[in-house]
């Protein structure tokens, strides 16, 4: 048996020749300063401050334009149509600022299943290769993969009510 720090002959491990990149190096290269700017608007937008900013901010709004400081405070009388404008540019800007991250969320989903497609090609190919050194048949192997996969599919479709394929 081997120990942690060392190989089969006592001496280091070598270095991997192959290594995967990871994906976030990959989506890292591709982000600009627009990229960092969209995400952070993103994630105040969905934070809970976000929500108290436009607490006080509308009822301040509200509370001024309703005459609380007295009429010459007022600038947006009701139905407050200043409001009413800076709210909707406000919405068309947010939703335009998650859709890019959305947009770039999915770039990241997709560089992420392809790196796991490559790492399962890897992994199914050097298993292969050591079944056959050590002798097994990998069509044995195959068909037993395929039964546990139809098993396992079966007993999630049953748990979901779903029909058998």
């Amino acid at each position: 048996m081997t120990s942690h720090h060392g190989g089969p002959t006592g001496g280091p491990w070598p270095h991997p020749v192959i290594r995967l990149p990871h994906e976030q190096e990959i989506f890292a290269r591709g982000r600009g300063v627009q990229d960092h700017i969209a995400d952070a608007i993103t994630a105040f937008a969905g934070s809970i401050a976000f929500v108290y900013v436009h607490i006080v901010w509308f009822a301040g709004w509200i509370l001024i334009n309703e005459g609380l400081f007295g009429q010459a405070a007022v600038f947006d009388p009701f139905p407050f149509g200043l409001l009413t404008m800076i709210v909707s540019l406000e919405a068309i800007f947010l939703s335009t600022f998650v859709m890019v991250s959305q947009n770039r969320q999915a770039t990241r989903d997709t560089i992420r299943a392809d790196l796991n497609f490559e790492a399962s090609v890897r992994s199914e190919v050097w298993s292969t290769n050591l079944g056959r050194a050590l002798g097994l048949d990998p069509e044995e192997i195959e068909r037993q993969t395929q039964e546990l996969i139809a098993t396992s599919r079966a007993k999630i479709n049953n748990k979901m009510g779903r029909p058998q394929a």
